[in-house]
């Protein structure tokens, strides 16, 4: 099965194909659902990716209003020119207009909210090269609808990251509460937010909105995880397992990505996170925590910029001994440090210190802190 990685940058998109993606999925700065996570060099984006043989999808899936179409149509083309592999659509009209005015492979959306096979075989006939399936699909579902298919069309499934807590992201929260439309690329993820029900008579009194045995109210969905299940989903008919997370860290990049290469569950406890769930796949639990921080059993501390220069992001100090997450042979392995440039404490985020350790470095590793 391919493994699809995030890009939300340039950067980001060169630690993502490090680390072992497949292929990378992103935007460019208009017509996708993350407005703030943007390639800005598309055509660097798509050498480099080539040059590594790693496939880029493009995504193009707000849900396009008649104003849109002229410079969609126009940025498919010049998409097309880039050589890019795929576009990521959820909108009919767009979807048509990229038939009919390129060659480029179309990938459905999960927000095109694909739940059974017959909406699926019309994607087909309508010429989609691959169905990305709502989240909310089952593993009976997901092997119904590829059974159905035949191999005419590939099945993408996300496998890791932030649930929404609406339809596949089908929600007007944001735009109500702050004026920025999910739907265009702008969610302000309100359902992250802490909210307290006050009654209309007491003002000024907050009651706390709480999760029992009787339910929940909370918004805040667990994150997904189904590392512990791939074998399923190869059986089940899916070709393509999508990681989430265009606005997430370097760190959670390259630490994903490296969990589902390997195939190392433990690994994915190391990356911040809410509790995990495995959502509508496999119908384990109530998708929603009491408390909505991340946490992890690490925290990363530094990034290795080469030439034993590293690039702090989280204190650390002379005689720690920190471990490494590597692309290569250093995965895992213990870095104890032994020297810090002109101080015995990296407290500067930021900056970059000249270190010396148990190991020698190489550059786009992570060292990362247990934290107790």
């Amino acid at each position: 099965m391919e493994l699809l990685a995030p890009a939300g940058d340039l950067n980001k998109l060169k630690l993502a194909i490090k680390y072992g993606a497949d292929a990378v999925y992103l935007g460019g700065a208009k017509f996708g659902l993350r407005a703030t996570a943007v390639v800005d060099d598309l055509p660097e984006a798509v050498k480099f990716a080539h040059a590594h043989g790693v496939k880029v999808y493009v995504t193009v899936n707000i849900f396009a209003r008649n104003h849109d179409f002229v410079e969609i149509k126009k940025y498919v083309k010049d998409l097309e020119k880039l050589g890019v592999d795929a576009v990521i659509v959820s909108d009919l009209g767009v979807l048509r207009l990229v038939r009919e005015n390129t060659k480029l492979d179309v990938h459905i959306s999960t927000q095109a909210n694909v739940l059974n096979k017959y909406t699926a075989e019309e994607y087909v006939k309508l010429g989609a090269k691959r169905i990305i399936l709502a989240r909310e699909c089952s593993i009976s579902e997901i092997k119904e609808i590829a059974g159905h298919l035949k191999g005419r069309c590939e099945i993408e499934v996300f496998v890791h990251g932030a649930m929404c807590v609406s339809y596949s992201g089908r929600c007007m929260l944001s735009d109500y509460t702050t004026g920025r439309g999910g739907n265009r690329g702008e969610c302000a993820n309100s359902c992250r937010w802490k909210y307290a029900l006050v009654e209309e008579k007491r003002p000024n009194e907050y009651f706390p909105v709480e999760h029992d045995a009787n339910g929940t109210y909370l918004l805040n969905s667990k994150d997904l995880c189904l590392i512990e299940h791939l074998d399923e989903l190869e059986k089940a008919g899916v070709d393509s397992l999508k990681i989430e997370g265009r606005n997430k860290s370097e760190y959670y990049v390259a630490a994903t990505v490296n969990a589902y290469k390997r195939r190392d569950a433990g690994e994915v406890q190391k990356i911040p996170h809410r509790p995990y769930t495995t959502g509508f796949v496999f119908k384990d639990d109530t998708m929603y925590p009491k408390d909505a921080q991340p946490f992890s059993t690490h925290e990363v501390v530094a990034k290795s910029l080469g030439n034993g220069r590293v690039e702090q992001r989280n204190v650390f100090c002379v005689g720690d001994e920190l471990e490494i997450l590597s692309w290569g042979e250093n995965h895992n392995k213990v870095f104890k440090v032994t020297h810090i440039e002109g101080a015995t404490r990296a407290n500067k985020a930021g900056h970059v210190y000249e270190v010396r350790g148990s190991v020698e470095l190489q550059v786009d590793e992570f060292l990362r802190k247990k934290i107790n």
